[in-house]
């Protein structure tokens, strides 16, 4: 039997904050990308590349968004949330090919640096910055309460600095002429990039493979959920998440000789589950000893 939940409509007001925040970045993606063109910068278009994830992000994140309005069916009786994690393979995906693109371009520059208009590339890093700190801003509110608006919060973040990087990288190459400062911007950008694309496609690839959450404990769960005066043992438990927020708790708890409700001992566990770990969607089959319960399994 399972306890009450929130399939994520909570998460559907933020979603104005989203979609300007995705307009915002894909009218300026194509700006950089030009610019980056015009400008022979590979700063530019390595930070567009970064800039084309968080275009990717925003949508899965807006995609996240508007199917958790869609109720469970009785083809998907979890509804969508695992295209969270698959959205995130994809941006994963996508990001490893562009950083490896990028670094294999900034070799070639590092051994015949080309000219850079270094003019045009700081005013399109600037503007960069300034769609960055708006976007931020439209997000900071919603990355406080919902897992899927801060992970687009992080990756506007993360561009944010790509643009200061393309900024600085302007600047020096303005004052010294040395254009080699910009493939070394690139790889920067780069290298900031891979780490993060490598933790992201973990994270999504435990989920897929309903792995424990990463912020529970599976032992405490199971000496909380033991610790009630009614319970005599716990086993069989599973914790995974369909989506960030979606957990999902299974088990069997076996109950002490002599007690006369075993609904009352349920909701008491369903409710120590909830207030103490946030699992709202628990399913527990009761068993009055634990005999009982070997035999159902077989």
């Amino acid at each position: 039997m399972g306890a009450g939940h929130d399939h994520g409509t909570g998460e559907i007001q933020h979603e104005r904050p989203l979609w300007w925040a995705l307009g915002l970045t894909m009218a300026f993606l194509v700006a950089e990308v030009a610019g980056g063109l015009i400008t022979n910068s590979l700063a530019l278009l390595s930070d567009a590349a970064h800039m084309a994830t968080d275009v990717i992000a925003l949508a899965v994140s807006l995609f996240a968004v508007r199917l958790s309005r869609r109720p469970a069916d009785t083809k998907r009786t979890y509804g969508y949330a695992r295209m969270e994690a698959i959205g995130a393979v994809i941006n994963g995906g996508l990001l490893f090919v562009v950083a490896a693109y990028i670094l294999w371009e900034a070799i070639g520059r590092f051994r015949n640096p080309p000219e850079v208009a270094s003019g045009g590339m700081l005013v399109i890093a600037a503007f960069g910055l300034v769609v960055n700190l708006i976007s931020m801003r439209l997000l900071k509110a919603g990355s406080g309460t919902s897992l899927n608006v801060k992970g687009a919060y992080l990756e506007v973040w993360s561009d944010m600095l790509g643009s200061v990087g393309v900024l600085i990288g302007a600047l020096i190459i303005k004052a010294t002429g040395w254009t080699v400062v910009d493939p070394i911007i690139a790889v920067l950008i780069g290298l900031w990039v891979l780490p993060r694309t490598w933790t992201l496609l973990r994270a999504a690839g435990h989920m897929l493979m309903q792995g424990t959450p990463s912020d529970l404990d599976l032992e405490e769960v199971r000496k909380a959920m033991a610790s009630h005066p009614e319970v005599a043992l716990v086993h069989d438990l599973h914790v995974w998440a369909m989506g960030s927020r979606d957990v999902i708790l299974t088990g069997h708890v076996v109950v002490r000789e002599g007690v006369a409700d075993i609904d009352e001992v349920r909701r008491g566990v369903a409710a120590a589950l909830e207030e103490q770990f946030r699992i709202e969607h628990s399913t527990l089959q009761m068993e009055r000893t634990k005999e009982e319960g070997h035999h159902l399994h077989r």
